[in-house]
């Protein structure tokens, strides 16, 4: 049976795996307002919900989601 193109293999936290089984990367201009709906409301605080990924990145000095999620919170 052949997936449709909407349904994806889930794999870690929830995100889309491609076929060989890599974790898709989270664009740079996904809204933090989105990444909460995942995370939860305390996901970036003291940012706005209209700011792109990419910039919190670059405030954070993350080079990836995940390595944002692994730093600690203050």
């Amino acid at each position: 049976m052949s997936k449709s193109k909407n349904e994806c293999n889930v794999g870690l936290d929830d995100r889309c795996q491609d076929q060989d089984g890599e974790i898709r990367r989270k664009r740079s201009d996904t809204l933090v307002g989105t990444l909460r709906e995942t995370y939860g409301p305390g996901f970036a605080p003291g940012v706005r919900s209209d700011a792109k990924l990419g910039t919190l990145l670059d405030r954070t000095g993350s080079s990836s989601l995940t390595e944002y999620l692994k730093k600690p919170k203050q």
